[in-house]
C-alpha cells in the first residue's frame, strides 16, 4: 500500500524531483502508519493481497480458457445434428467458506457457456447444464480449488453464516 500511495503521489505531482520524492516518502509513511494504527491495516495484509492478486490473475486465465473450451463444446452441440442434448439441473455443495468466494464461483459458472447458476443459498448451488457431459466434472472444479487457495491465504476471512 505504501508503494501505491507513493505512485499516486508522483502521478498527482506530475514530475519527480528530489524534494517531491522526499516529501512523498514522508507523507506516504505517515499515511501508512495511520492506516496501520487506526484502520486495522498491516504489512501482512499487503503481502496477502499481493499473493491473492497473483492467484486471481491465474484464476482469470483459467476462466478464459474454460470459457473458450465451453464455447467450442456448445458450438458442437449447435452445429451438429447427430448429438442429442440432454439438459440437466445439478445441485452442488461448495467447500468455500466466504460469501464472496461463493458468488465468484457462481458467476464463473454462469459466465461459462452451457451452464447457468440458478440459485445460491448458503453453500448449495443449483446449476443448469446444457448437457449431461457438462455436469460430469462438477465435483473436481478447478475454479473452486483456486478460490479455496485464495481464501486460505488471508486467514482473516469471516465465514458466512447459513
Amino acid at each position: 500500500m505504501f508503494i501505491l500511495l507513493l505512485l499516486i503521489w508522483f502521478i498527482f505531482n506530475g514530475k519527480i524531483t528530489l524534494e517531491i520524492t522526499v516529501l512523498g516518502i514522508i507523507l506516504c509513511a505517515l499515511i501508512y502508519f495511520f492506516m496501520c494504527r487506526f484502520m486495522d491495516y498491516s504489512v501482512r495484509k499487503d503481502f496477502a493481497l499481493i499473493r491473492k492478486s497473483v492467484f486471481f490473475l491465474y484464476y482469470i486465465w483459467i476462466l478464459i480458457l474454460e470459457i473458450v473450451k465451453a464455447n467450442i463444446q456448445v458450438m458442437h452441440f449447435a452445429l451438429t445434428d447427430r448429438e442429442v442434448v440432454e439438459p440437466v439441473v445439478v445441485e452442488y455443495r461448495t467447500r468455500l467458506k466466504t460469501g464472496l468466494g461463493r458468488v465468484i464461483l457462481a458467476n464463473s459458472i454462469t459466465l461459462t457457456p452451457g451452464t447457468i447458476t440458478i440459485s445460491l443459498k448458503g453453500d448449495k448451488l443449483v446449476i443448469h447444464c446444457l448437457d449431461q457431459s457438462m455436469a460430469e466434472g462438477m465435483d473436481d472444479m478447478i475454479f473452486e480449488k483456486l478460490l479455496e487457495k485464495m481464501e486460505s491465504i488471508s486467514g482473516s476471512a469471516v465465514p458466512e453464516k447459513g
